[in-house]
């Protein structure tokens, strides 16, 4: 519990009071499950453990564009717990094998009277914000050479190094970026 920054503050008899209603629960997602589906409507808030998540659309041409990527200690669905429409707009489902920490809303009332998970909760929604506002960004107002440079960029950042290693294959990668495989193919040529 300790080793979860969302929680690493919350009282030790509070989580324990929670688990123990089964308000808090793990469980594991193998590679390709599909933790959420598109449109069903959100009752808890997720932190990944492990392993790594993605949420993405399925255009009308039936490629996939990858929106966000979870990660350890990402937060899934904190913008929706509480708002008028729950549903979640994207599906989400495991890349590789993980493990999710499900908190229902009764928790999350529960540890909103704690400041310092306030804060992590309200990082989290900003952060989501952000990552929302690039990718808004990215799919309306760049062209792929250049989404491809930043994304480069990001990774040479990332790997401390002017040679990088695609992080996942050229095919998720063109899901990432919205694009067609062939058109990423001739970019990167």
């Amino acid at each position: 519990r300790r080793r979860i920054p969302l929680l690493s503050e919350v009282d030790a008899a509070v989580l324990d009071k929670c688990i123990a209603k089964n308000q808090l629960f793990v469980r594991h997602y193998a590679k390709g499950a599909t933790v959420h589906h598109q449109h069903e409507s959100c009752s808890v808030l997720d932190v990944v453990l492990s392993g790594k998540l993605v949420a993405y659309s399925l255009s009308e041409n039936g490629s996939a564009i990858i929106m966000f990527e979870f990660q350890k200690n990402s937060i899934i669905g904190a913008n929706l717990l509480f708002g008028e429409n729950t549903n979640y707009p994207l599906n989400i489902y495991g890349v590789i094998d993980g493990d999710v920490l499900h908190i229902s809303r009764e928790a999350v009332m529960e540890f909103l009277h704690d400041y310092h998970f306030v804060m992590r909760y309200i990082k989290s929604l900003s952060l989501n914000s952000q990552g929302m506002n690039r990718k808004i960004t990215m799919l309306t107002q760049k062209t792929l050479r250049e989404n491809l440079m930043d994304y480069l960029k990001q990774q040479s950042i990332i790997q401390g190094s002017s040679k990088i290693v695609l992080p996942f294959s050229k095919k998720e990668l063109a899901d990432y970026l919205g694009v067609q495989r062939p058109s990423l193919f001739r970019e990167l040529k």
